[in-house]
């Protein structure tokens, strides 16, 4: 039998640009300030699209004139979820002190993650053939509607060279998608990388079979209060738009142009729970595996953690299982949120998002609250922060992801 190979060397990819565009603010910092915001109400709107169905609302982004950021030219080549992730994109390199017309392209890579890509265009489109006939139907069905069409925009908006490339691991998409990233500039084969996910997907087609599935909420009473990570009385998830990307640099290009650093993506670890298509293994191995994957590569101790963003959809089972996983493996010390009911499950953007919210969380020494958690299931044995942000002094955090079909991914994020 071949020995296994072992571990790479410790490697801190330098984190010096964050870029978000979620229905709690367009701008990291406008998305800061909702998710700390403990009186801040969640902006669920019901959508037209959606009438008739158990769940007819998301986390929607309001007042964004994606023509006015872009130009109706661009906006015209571009489904929604990669108009967004063009918007982040923009937001983390100006954040990070880059000028695209001055670097190396060839040396910067494009990793973004996706889950459903332009559905809902296939479903505009799919109404037209139906109803008036294929000559109806959009020439640009292919380019608008691919999942890799958000990295493909991104690369060409930022005139980045390298390698650029989509990952589809459903709602790990964008940790998956920084994951890569890490990889890629540990081997070298870039030196800047802008990583994480796009998605928005208001499809009719989608939600139907989301209530089918009952894996989302249909409290239609109140849709600003369904989503309620670890809440005894939560009842399935709510689906939002948005996009979070992350500038990745080696350590030694930030310093050689005197970057600032606002933290470390410095473990990643991945696994497959080989389960279910869309259910998680009912013990969190495969999670579990994953994040002690990252710790290991990172080279740091579960009791140095002090801070995870954890998955944390509002599921019955899935909250469950991970809040039991992360007291099996960190113990009961870190401080435990999910920014979901925030930002509404953003699925292949999630991590994305999340891993940003993790770096200000770093940065500000500040854990924000989860909504709508008011009575805590006593099942879920953690401390998780509610009512209002929690002060904390800690120098490494974790970002945990599961996917439909048992895609599961976690970072650990160290303060610069």
């Amino acid at each position: 039998m071949t020995a296994r190979p072992g571990p790479p060397a410790p490697f801190a990819a330098a984190v010096t640009g964050i870029g978000l565009v979620t229905a709690a603010g367009t701008g990291a910092d406008a998305t800061w300030r909702t998710v700390t915001g403990a009186d801040t109400a969640p902006n669920v709107l019901r959508r037209p699209e959606l009438e008739g169905l158990p769940c007819d609302f998301m986390y929607t982004i309001s007042g964004l004139d994606t023509r006015a950021g872009l130009g109706i030219a661009v906006v015209r080549l571009m489904d929604r979820f990669s108009q967004l992730a063009v918007l982040a994109a923009r937001e983390a390199v100006a954040d990070a002190g880059l000028d695209p017309s001055a670097w190396d392209g060839a040396r910067v890579a494009v990793i973004i993650g996706s889950a459903h890509g332009g559905l809902p265009f296939y479903d505009e489109q799919h109404t037209l053939l139906t109803e008036r006939g294929a000559r109806r139907v959009s020439p640009k069905l292919a380019p608008l509607t691919v999942v890799n069409g958000a990295a493909s925009s991104v690369a060409t908006d930022l005139g980045a060279l390298g390698p650029s490339q989509a990952v589809s691991t459903a709602c790990s998409s964008g940790t998956v998608a920084i994951g890569t990233a890490h990889q890629m500039l540990r081997s070298g084969a870039c030196d800047i990388a802008v990583a994480g996910g796009a998605e928005s997907v208001c499809s009719r087609l989608l939600f139907a079979s989301a209530c089918q599935l009952k894996a989302v909420s249909t409290r239609r009473d109140d849709p600003g209060a369904a989503c309620r990570p670890f809440d005894t009385h939560r009842d399935g998830f709510v689906i939002g738009e948005g996009a979070g990307l992350l500038v990745l640099e080696r350590p030694e290009h930030a310093r050689a142009r005197g970057a600032t650093v606002r933290a470390h993506v410095a473990g990643y670890g991945a696994s497959s729970d080989a389960h279910s298509a869309v259910a998680p293994d009912p013990e969190g191995r495969g999670i579990e595996r994953a994040l002690r994957t990252a710790l290991a590569d990172a080279g740091v101790d579960a009791t140095d953690i002090g801070h995870v963003n954890a998955h944390g959809t509002s599921t019955v089972s899935n909250d469950l299982i991970e809040g039991t996983m992360l007291r099996r493996v960190l113990g009961e010390h870190p401080l435990i949120t999910s920014t979901k009911a925030m930002t509404g499950h953003t699925l292949g953007a999630a991590g994305g998002i999340e891993t940003a919210l993790t770096v200000l969380a770093l940065e500000r020494q500040l854990v924000p609250p989860t909504a709508n958690l008011d009575a805590p299931d006593p099942g879920i044995p953690v401390d998780v922060v509610r009512k209002e942000a929690r002060a904390a002094a800690f120098d490494a955090a974790v970002k945990t992801s599961l996917g439909f079909g048992g895609h599961n991914a976690a970072l650990v994020l160290t303060r610069a």
